[in-house]
Formats: C-alpha cells, structure tokens, sequence
C-alpha cells in the first residue's frame, strides 16, 4: 500500500508542477502591472491545486487525455483563486497560506478588481480546451461559480441568523465547497467524452468530496497547528463562525455549556485567550469524533460513487487522494 501510495503521489506532485509553470507563464509580460502583479501574487500563494488535478483525473479515468484540459485545470485554479479574493475580503481575513491576504498587501479596490479579471481570465482558458460540448461544459463551469457565490451568501447569512441546523450548514458547505469540486470533475468529465453514467458518478465523487474536504477544515481550525496550517487557529470561533463543530457541540451542550456557546453567537464570536477554553469544550462534548465521523461517512460515500467506473490506476489514484484529504494537517 506504502510502494502505491508514493507512486499515485509522484503522479499528483508531477501533474502539480505542471499546472504551477503554466500559471507562472499565463501573467507573465501582461500588462497593467498594478492588475498582473496582484493576480500572480494570489496565485503564487500556492496550496493543494486539489481542483486543476480533479479536472485532470476525471478526464483521464474516462478515456481523455492531460494534455487535452490542462487548459481548464488552469481555469478552475482561477476560478478558485477569485473565491479566495472575494471571501478574505468578506470575513476581513488577514493571512492566507501564511501570507498577507490580497486586499492586505495591496488594497480592497485591487483586490476586487483582481478576483473579477481571474474569473475572465478563466473563461478563457476555458475556451481553448472545449470542443463540440462546449456549451454544456460552459453551462456546468458556469453553473458551479454561481453555487459557489450562493454559498457564500448562505454562510453570509449564518452570521445574523441564530437558528441555524446542521441541515442548513451541510446546504451551504455544498454550495460554497463541494459545488466547485464537483464542477472540477463534470468539467473534467465531459471535455474527456464521459457517458452520461460515468458524468453522474464523478460529479458525485466531487460532491461528497467536497462535504468531507469542508468537514475537515473545520476540524483543523480547532485543531492543526497554526505554523503548519497557514491560519490562525481557532478563527472560526475567533469570528463566531457556525461551523459543524459549533452546531454539534450546540445540539449536545446543556445547562452551562449551552449558555456559554449561546454566548457566542451573542457576542458574534470570542476573543483568542478563550479559545482554549472551546476547545476543551468541544473535547468534553465529543465533538470532534462526530466530526471526524461525518468526515469519514462522506469519504466512503465519494469513494463508493465510483463503483461503476472501470478498474485501473486512475480509479485508484481517486480512491488514494480521498483518503489522503481526510487525514491531511493543513
């Protein structure tokens, strides 16, 4: 399992190099600079390039090619990127990956400005890998931006509404997360002349993916470590965030507990010398047992919605990058 596990690794590091050179030229001699220097710094911020390899995978486990969609791996590397942008401005988020977020470096107005033009800038990527199903694969690519912007408008909400379910949260982590990677394999399904079966099944590996993906960023916000992480630990409940852990812990809580989680959503959040305290909290409430309960129940399920795809080193690689989302550390 060890020899297969380095080997799928050596093929996701080396289809991510590709993908980091080809964003390393896309910007390069565009001018203004006071527009391309703040999209290449975003972009150079790094992190998994999970989204571009899905597209990449799924084209390739239904009988395409890398070579044929490295194009719209780009773009929805773009697109997520524009997400970032967007959010850190939202949540008045600064750091990302260990840097200043975009509108801290430079300012608000170029930050937004800069999330606009890499979502143009992903349209056009996009365009150079469509063929005859062009219209679908735009609609579908189309389709995930505008979940996406729903889902952050859901999360947007959350903040002044104080009866939010675990049913409402899993609603919006669909829209706001899984939206975009099963986007990435409907994209990358489609350009690689996927059945209509096979289109389902890898839209949704993405979908559960996804859930499983948020569930787990949710669990390191509390528990990773900050260096390693790239975050600020505890920022969730920092900025009173209705995360699952809260609306678990919120559900199990009682007497003193609940008044002090209640607080939470009183105050619209805690200040960081208490986050230890909510911490203890969650451990005392089991909380992050469930979670890593949830995490583990949408994993099998993304794993098992590729049960009607043929067997081969691609499935595999799908089945490996799952598991390696669920115990990641940043």
């Amino acid at each position: 399992m060890n020899i297969h596990s380095e080997r799928f690794k050596k093929v996701y590091n080396s289809e991510i190099a590709k993908i980091e050179k080809r964003l390393d030229k896309l910007l390069k001699g565009k001018e203004p600079q006071s527009l391309y220097e703040p999209c290449s710094y975003i972009l150079r911020g790094g992190g998994k390039r999970l989204r571009p390899f899905l597209v990449l995978i799924s084209a390739k486990i239904v009988g395409g090619n890398f070579k044929d969609v490295y194009n719209a791996a780009l773009a929805v590397e773009l697109i997520h990127n524009f997400t970032l942008a967007h959010d850190d401005i939202m949540d008045n988020s600064d750091i990302r990956r260990g840097r200043l977020t975009l509108h801290r470096k430079y300012d608000i107005n170029t930050a937004i400005l800069t999330g606009d033009s890499l979502i143009a800038l992903a349209y056009e990527n996009l365009l150079k890998d469509c063929n005859d199903n062009s219209k679908k694969v735009v609609a579908a690519f189309t389709r995930g931006i505008i979940e996406v912007c729903e889902g952050q408008s859901l999360d947007k909400d959350f903040e002044t509404r104080n009866n939010i379910s675990i049913a409402d949260y899993k609603k919006m982590i669909y829209k706001k997360t899984a939206a975009l990677l099963k986007m990435c394999c409907s994209v990358g399904a489609q350009l690689g002349g996927a059945s209509n079966e096979r289109l389902r099944a890898l839209s949704n590996y993405g979908k559960f993916l996804g859930i499983a993906f948020q569930i787990q960023d949710d669990l390191l916000d509390i528990m990773a470590e900050e260096r390693e992480f790239g975050k600020t630990i505890g920022n969730d409940l920092i900025e009173g965030k209705k995360t699952y852990l809260f609306l678990r812990a919120l559900e199990k809580a009682k007497k003193e507990d609940k008044v002090d989680l209640l607080r939470v959503i009183a105050k619209k959040g805690i200040s960081r010398n208490k986050i230890k305290k909510y911490k203890n909290l969650y451990i005392k409430l089991d909380v992050l047992n469930d979670a890593e309960r949830e995490i583990v129940k949408y994993t099998k399920l993304a794993r098992k919605s590729l049960s009607s795809l043929p067997k081969g080193e691609e499935k595999k690689i799908m089945y490996w990058l799952a598991n390696v989302l669920i115990t990641r550390s940043k």
